[in-house]
């Protein structure tokens, strides 16, 4: 089913027919992978294609990407798709990219379901249509029990706005009565954000050669291990993430603390 998926011409099932390399033990694994797919417009303007295109590859590549995460074995896979800062791009790319998103729900939520993909949207919603709002959630509802890779998709999402959302929840608790401020510890704060039940980040990968966070899931990367590479997202494959998940696996994470060497 999955190939049924990914699928999309000669070119693309040569690169699914073979499974990423990865030769980390299960226990080295990480739990959370988070990923700013950067690098569209780039990748298109060097083929001398439009930025749209330069998405539309992004989607294919994400497409594989999720399917790979999945056979290897993750836990969460979460993706930076569209940032409460991107509105600022001219307009016709934002549309473009809205009608994109909508495709993408069309086309291939069953699928996904099918293979026990459990799909969550994070960031504000207040934003988006009627149309595309009630996308997300039929998605949302129609793979809540699955039990597979759990994948969350960033669309109108940044780091410090989930922030300052929780923060405002907290408050009305607190001022209703529901909670103590002493009551708030670093729990009962993870679980107003929008990953609320999932384990922090562990690998933070950026494509494209740029070395910045761009205001993605800054809470639960407190602890995250970065992994940036040039490759563009389009040219991003399931032996990329392969390469990331074994660099990762062969660091020694401290989290504050020492080790026996240290």
């Amino acid at each position: 089913m999955w190939k049924k998926i990914f699928g999309g011409g000669a070119t693309d099932a040569a690169s699914h027919d073979t499974s990423p390399i990865c030769a980390v033990r299960c226990e080295n694994m990480p739990h959370h992978v988070a990923i700013v797919m950067d690098g569209n417009g780039r990748w298109a303007k060097a083929q001398g294609l439009s930025r749209s295109a330069g998405h539309e590859a992004g989607v294919r590549t994400l497409k594989r990407i999720v399917r790979a995460a999945s056979d290897m074995g993750i836990e969460v896979l979460t993706v930076y798709a569209f940032s409460t800062e991107n509105w600022k791009r001219p307009p016709i790319e934002v549309d473009f990219l809205m009608r994109l998103f909508d495709s993408f729900l069309q086309k291939e939520i069953e699928e996904m379901h099918r293979e026990n993909v459990r799909i969550h949207f994070i960031g504000r919603r207040d934003r988006f249509g009627d149309r595309f709002r009630r996308r997300i959630q039929e998605a949302e509802n129609l793979m809540a029990n699955n039990t597979g890779l759990r994948f969350n998709v960033a669309v109108n999402y940044g780091g410090q706005d989930e922030i300052l959302r929780a923060a405002h929840s907290l408050a009305e608790r607190v001022a209703s009565g529901q909670l103590t401020p002493k009551d708030i510890d670093e729990t009962v704060f993870s679980n107003e954000l929008d990953t609320a039940g999932d384990p922090p980040v562990d690998l933070f990968i950026r494509t494209s050669g740029d070395l910045r966070l761009s205001n993605f899931l800054l809470w639960q990367s407190a602890y995250a291990e970065f992994y940036f590479t040039d490759t563009l997202w389009p040219d991003f494959t399931p032996d990329h993430l392969a390469a990331a998940v074994e660099d990762f696996a062969g660091r020694t994470r401290r989290f504050g603390g020492l080790t026996a060497e240290d």
